[in-house]
């Protein structure tokens, strides 16, 4: 199933869609998709519900659609998980997962406004997918078990501002954190419509230039190895999300590419994911 949220922001309504991509009103099931959703019923509940033809159809035209999941209580990043977005960047590829944390209001919806940060010189682009967390993960025994905690995956920018990164005192959150820094959606895929989540292709343009073109099977770690490692180290709550790394092609890496200025239009797909569509503007 693919679930959304669309209306104003903080105002959002639950949705699904079916294999038509028609629309459907989840209201009647539960007043948001968040934490309470993914680890209760929820998703159960909706898929009975589709099947019985119970919920109301609703048009979409015109809607907003926000970040398909609300308020995640934390935004856990993984770095340099494709070995050419580290040879990019001229580092060796890590040994175990690079781990960086996010703030969780970064998280806006797909087709958002983006800020440029103030003074900043060098905000960047990376398409991710991101795990969205739908049981408590406290140090699983082994990356298989990664199945039984992941509600499903989405589409993720891990908008990146360089200089704040890595030239202003070595923390990379405060390069990552900047309002609005993560596109999040337009879906959350369930697991059974995505299938191997290390065979997906992914995409990112800019002003119509192809920049990433990559796919997950080149990651180094594996999203179910992911979420296993991180439950070693953090309880892993549902509705937490979980950036999986990026692909070469970002304006950081080793060519000509410029970074992003007001105006910039991103783009950017993975399969059966969906796709995001943002304009950059100021802060």
């Amino acid at each position: 199933m693919r679930f959304l949220r669309v209306g104003p922001a903080g105002a959002e309504r639950p949705m699904v869609l079916d294999a038509d991509e028609a629309a459907y009103d989840l209201a009647g099931i539960s007043p948001d998709i968040d934490a309470g959703f993914l680890a209760g019923d929820g998703v159960a509940r909706t898929r009975a519900a589709l099947a019985a033809g119970s919920l109301p159809r609703t048009d979409l035209t015109g809607l907003r659609v926000g970040a398909p999941v609300a308020r995640p209580g934390k935004v856990v990043c993984i770095g340099l998980n494709y070995a050419d977005h580290a040879a990019e960047t001229a580092t060796p590829p890590p040994a175990e997962p690079v781990v960086f944390m996010k703030a969780a209001n970064t998280v806006i919806g797909p087709d958002d406004t983006v800020l440029i940060p103030r003074s900043s010189v060098k905000t960047d682009y990376e398409i991710e997918l991101a795990v969205i967390i739908g049981r408590t993960a406290r140090y699983l025994d082994t990356p298989a078990d990664a199945d039984g905690v992941i509600a499903g995956f989405a589409i993720a920018d891990d908008v990146s501002e360089r200089a704040f990164q890595h030239e202003r005192g070595g923390q990379w959150d405060k390069g990552k954190s900047c309002e609005t820094f993560n596109p999040l959606g337009p879906w959350l895929v369930t697991p059974d419509e995505v299938g191997d989540p290390q065979a997906l292709a992914m995409r990112l343009w800019v002003n119509g230039e192809p920049r990433q073109i990559g796919h997950t099977k080149n990651m180094i770690f594996s999203a179910r190895h992911i979420v296993w490692y991180l439950s070693r180290f953090m309880v892993l709550d549902p509705g937490d999300v979980i950036n999986t790394g990026t692909p070469a092609g970002v304006a950081f890496g080793a060519n000509d590419y410029p970074y992003l200025r007001p105006g910039d239009v991103v783009e950017a797909e993975i399969d059966r994911l969906g796709r995001q569509r943002h304009v950059l503007g100021q802060a």
